[in-house]
């Protein structure tokens, strides 16, 4: 295994739209969403593990997560979990974390990835990181993994590449924000545009150079805690200086304004794993349609429904098609899919009504 290659796992969202099982306290990451035995993170860094020295991953987080991590991946020392005191979006973290590998391995060559995503072939996805890290071994290059689009999805950005091309790896022309449903149906008809999976490869000093250049304040900021990073005097400079940044996410940041940026479509199946329908999706579905974790269902003229309760409950269900149904401890959601994106403000409304302890 490369002891150059190295993993940034991204684990400090906290998954709103799948509440009432994701909370601030324990989010998504931390769950097992697919009824498999692990949790999104377990498999996630289980996939990495396969091509990555496992003390060579590390966990950026929220710092009240750092004991969840821990506990869930034994297998990780308190050194690979970057601990965020702020919540400011990707690019601060990202830089962070790079800034930390670089002082420990300058020729690192580095995987930025989310830690609550479903890859099921993990074979090929190691394959296309190997692709892309060899490349970035090699060139200055920023590379993305684009997913191959299968609907006109409108809840994902977009990698427009050079069509051009007949290589694997392409060149970027841009990245295009969410579109309308008709735009998304365009850019598939175009047939160079991939969904933007937020997957990064590049060399540390790649990705360092690149932040210096486009954002020299946000550079100054982290590169003035260099002679404490990996020492125990991080955590007070970290504490101190880290709310001052930006918040401002790493396409934003450095991935739209530069022009070295190349992607490989991924061969394997991907799912962002974002809202209860998109679990639905990948779930197996019982013969009357409905996708069930853990409960015991009865259904009656009920189909399509996605059903998570606590292990072996009983849930008697007639009449319903299309819903979410989750029972948690003191919350019952029953809401229908077609309008799952409202489940943030559900949420806010629970807790402006009932309290924050419900969040």
């Amino acid at each position: 295994m490369n002891k150059n290659y190295y993993a940034i796992l991204m684990a400090g969202g906290v998954g709103s739209r799948f509440w009432p099982v994701s909370t601030e306290e324990f989010p998504k990451q931390f769950h097992d969403m697919l009824g498999t035995g692990d949790t999104l993170i377990q498999k996630t860094f289980h996939r990495l593990a396969k091509l990555i020295p496992k003390e060579n991953i590390f966990i950026l987080t929220n710092e009240r997560y750092n004991d969840l991590v821990l506990e869930q991946l034994p297998e990780v020392t308190q050194r690979q979990v970057v601990l965020e005191p702020a919540m400011r979006n990707t690019a601060p973290c990202i830089l962070y974390a790079s800034l930390k590998i670089q002082k420990e391995n300058p020729d690192a060559v580095m995987i930025v990835a989310p830690s609550d995503h479903w890859i099921e072939d993990e074979n090929t996805f190691s394959k296309n990181v190997e692709q892309a890290f060899e490349y970035c071994s090699e060139n200055d290059a920023l590379m993305t993994l684009g997913i191959q689009p299968t609907f006109p999805n409108t809840g994902y950005g977009y990698i427009e590449y050079d069509k051009s091309s007949a290589e694997a790896i392409k060149s970027v022309n841009q990245f295009r924000e969410k579109p309308d449903y008709e735009t998304a149906k365009d850019f598939i008809a175009q047939g160079n545009f991939l969904w933007n999976a937020g997957i990064f490869m590049w060399s540390v000093q790649t990705v360092v150079d690149t932040f210096k250049k486009n954002q020299p304040g946000l550079f100054e900021l982290f590169e003035k805690g260099l002679t404490v990073y990996n020492t125990d005097a991080e955590a007070d400079f970290i504490s101190e200086n880290y709310p001052k940044a930006e918040n401002i996410s790493v396409d934003y940041a450095i991935m739209e304004k530069s022009k070295n940026v190349f992607v490989i479509a991924a061969e394997f199946d991907w799912n962002d794993l974002g809202t209860w329908g998109s679990l639905y999706d990948k779930l197996d579905k019982t013969e009357n349609g409905n996708a069930v974790v853990n409960a015991r269902v009865l259904p009656e003229d009920a189909s399509g429904n996605m059903i998570r309760t606590k292990k072996d409950k009983i849930v008697v269900v007639d009449g319903l098609n299309d819903y979410i149904i989750v029972d948690k401890e003191e919350v019952l959601l029953i809401f229908p899919k077609s309008k799952e994106q409202d489940i943030k403000k559900v949420l806010q409304n629970v807790k402006n009504t009932f309290g924050e302890q419900y969040g």
